[in-house]
């Protein structure tokens, strides 16, 4: 599903991030990404999203190399195959949840009916079943992050790359929405990428790795 190879990323400065970074994903496998702040974790995932781009090596995705694509090409990548969930939620606060969860189907130019029912079973999927019109404002950081993981998957992605998905969240509201998203993800049998500090959010993967400026090593 997801292949990366040689991956060199350096930062204004000369400051090298990281030389060298392989990785194979499956379909299906969740990996979770730890290491310091400043390490190049969620550069790495905007490598992979082809949101920006490497001083060396390559990032292949279901057999297409991002590299190969112009611009469009990329949007339409990330259009269809992957979803993204982030630490800051990223919700439209002018839209209602149902809006909100419907909009990947929406860029894909699905039907409006289509797409709101989709958006509605994905709510109810993770717990807000009925709260369709209700709007960001009026929820919880829990449940904006849940209102993220159902938009996250609503269009079926192959990969989600996931930054730091429960770190606004309070322990307990963390450990829950972990739960959810991890049984969602499952059930939906996308490949994960997860980049976190959390080490326990590191443990629900399938592998936990550690980034550093000499690449990836399997977390002991």
């Amino acid at each position: 599903m997801l292949h990366v190879s040689g991956l060199v990323k350096t930062v204004p400065g000369g400051r090298t991030l990281f030389r060298g970074i392989d990785l194979a994903l499956a379909p299906g496998e969740f990996v979770a990404i730890t290491g310091e702040s400043g390490a190049g974790k969620s550069t790495l995932l905007n490598l992979v999203a082809g949101l920006d781009s490497p001083d060396a090596g390559s990032v292949h995705i279901a057999g297409t190399d991002i590299a190969s694509l112009d611009d469009d090409g990329r949007t339409r990548l990330r259009r269809d195959r992957i979803g993204f969930v982030f630490q800051a939620f990223h919700v439209l606060p002018h839209l209602d949840l149902a809006h909100n969860v419907a909009l990947p189907l929406a860029l894909q130019g699905r039907e409006a009916d289509e797409s709101l029912a989709a958006a509605k079973a994905m709510l109810e999927s993770v717990g807000l079943g009925g709260r369709d019109d209700a709007y960001p404002r009026e929820l919880s950081g829990g449940e904006l992050q849940r209102v993220a993981v159902a938009r996250a998957l609503v269009h079926r992605p192959d990969l989600i790359l996931a930054d730091e998905p429960t770190g606004n969240l309070d322990p307990d509201t963390a450990a829950r929405t972990l739960a959810l998203f991890v049984e969602q993800v499952r059930h939906a049998g996308a490949a994960v990428l997860l980049v976190t500090h959390s080490t326990v959010a590191a443990a629900v993967a399938d592998r936990s790795l550690v980034l550093s400026p000499a690449g990836l090593v399997e977390r002991a």
